[in-house]
């Protein structure tokens, strides 16, 4: 680990020395087609949200929590060695807060290589998030429209993956307006011994995971340069993007369960579609719309379910939903997903203030009632995403076993300011 921080070190510190026009850049050739060039960027999070019944930090009782915390850093380097080969590298980790400060983990996120045969057919292998399913599987963390990404569309996040990415090969391309990408990944070896009606990740040998996701693009093609340029939360008027996606993931025997004594085993299988817009309305005000819809249909065998909270420094509660901010984001079942936003008139100091609503809504088999959870944000843009200020907050539900059903008790908040800046 302290060899990969030296070699980003000393690659991020030649490409400052020799930037230009004030950009982490630095070109190889006279045209500018093969260059190397670095990104530092950091997420800061002041937060206050109400916790879920029975919470508790260092087992004193935690009704409410204010926190600061670095939610994501990123510092990446990236090659265009030939003008056919290129090379990514991400560094850095999630979630700097009062519990893993002391021993936060920075390490390699992606690391890949990828040839060019043709704008319409491109092969890569190494650590990376390329994968199918949605746009939200491959997502850009830096240009987010809401305050965080919709983590329901990392399905196996921090399970048998890291971060949502793992070792893997694909294929892309681009064939007019229609753009594909096809991923063969290895999972990591996780799993649970298998418990009595209790469906979790098998502990056997990790079966290869394929997935594959296709777009059409009706206005303004994206870029499908690294697993994040192209998927884009919010172009803020930059683009005029219409896009109807579609994609697949299957993993066989990915989980399993006993029934009666005997291990019996499921494979992970998933489809959705969805539509994205992002467009201008009037150039010379700035104004600009984005809308996200998407259909998701996950399958990780009967009844699964799985409680989540992004940053969460707690422990204990008493609910189905367990501690802190934590509630049930994904499992088997079906999800719609929608965002919106309106990027309001410039100011005279150039700066955009951007309104934006995101809902969640998922038909869990292993809830008896729908799970909804609902974002209302927005941002302030100084200087793009390059620079921005956004405050946020979720309402989310809180489940209870009774009767032998689950059912939704009562709601909680969580407002979050974000500060994020990125040089590159």
């Amino acid at each position: 680990m302290k060899s990969t921080k030296i070699l980003f070190l000393l690659l991020f510190i030649s490409s400052l020395s020799y930037s230009q026009s004030n950009k982490l850049k630095l070109n190889l050739d006279e045209s500018g087609k093969t260059y190397i060039k670095a990104s530092v960027r950091m997420q800061l999070w002041a937060r206050y949200f109400e916790t879920n019944p029975g919470t508790t930090i260092n087992g004193e009782s935690a009704n409410e929590v204010f926190d600061l915390s670095i939610r994501r850093l990123r510092m990446g380097v990236s090659a265009q060695l030939t003008p056919k080969l290129y090379v990514y590298s991400l560094f850095g980790g999630n979630n700097i807060n009062v519990t893993t400060e002391k021993d936060f983990q920075f390490k390699v996120l992606d690391l890949f290589a990828e040839y060019e045969f043709a704008k319409e057919f491109s092969l890569g292998m190494g650590e990376s998030g390329w994968e199918g399913l949605s746009r939200w599987n491959v997502r850009s963390s830096a240009s987010l429209m809401a305050i965080d990404a919709p983590l329901f569309s990392l399905l196996t996040v921090n399970k048998n993956d890291d971060v949502g990415r793992g070792l893997g090969i694909w294929a892309k391309g681009q064939i007019g307006k229609f753009e594909y990408t096809l991923a063969l990944k290895d999972p990591v070896q996780y799993g649970v011994p298998a418990k009595e009606g209790k469906i979790d990740y098998a502990f056997n040998k990790p079966r290869k995971r394929t997935s594959g996701y296709v777009k059409y693009e009706f206005l303004d093609n994206e870029s499908n340069k690294s697993p994040y340029s192209g998927k884009t939360g919010t172009y803020i008027g930059e683009k005029n993007i219409f896009n109807l996606g579609a994609g697949f993931m299957h993993q066989p025997k990915m989980t399993s369960q006993l029934i009666s004594g005997e291990e019996k085993y499921y494979d992970f299988k998933n489809w959705a579609v969805d539509l994205f817009y992002d467009a201008p309305l009037n150039k010379e005000k700035g104004t600009a719309i984005t809308s996200y819809l998407g259909y998701y249909n996950t399958d990780f065998g009967p009844n699964y379910i799985r409680n989540v909270g992004s940053n969460d420094i707690t422990a204990g509660g008493t609910s189905f939903n367990g501690s802190g901010n934590d509630f049930p984001m994904m499992g088997t079942g079906n999800t719609l997903f929608f965002q919106l936003g309106y990027l309001l008139p410039k100011a005279k100091n150039n700066s955009q203030l951007q309104p934006n609503i995101a809902i969640q809504y998922s038909d869990f088999d292993a809830l008896d009632d729908s799970m909804i959870v609902y974002d209302l944000g927005v941002n302030c843009y100084f200087k793009g995403h390059s620079n921005k200020l956004s405050l946020g907050y979720q309402n989310r539900p809180i489940y209870q076993n009774s009767d032998n059903k689950l059912k939704v008790d009562e709601r909680k908040g969580m407002f979050v300011m974000q500060y994020q800046i990125e040089i590159n």
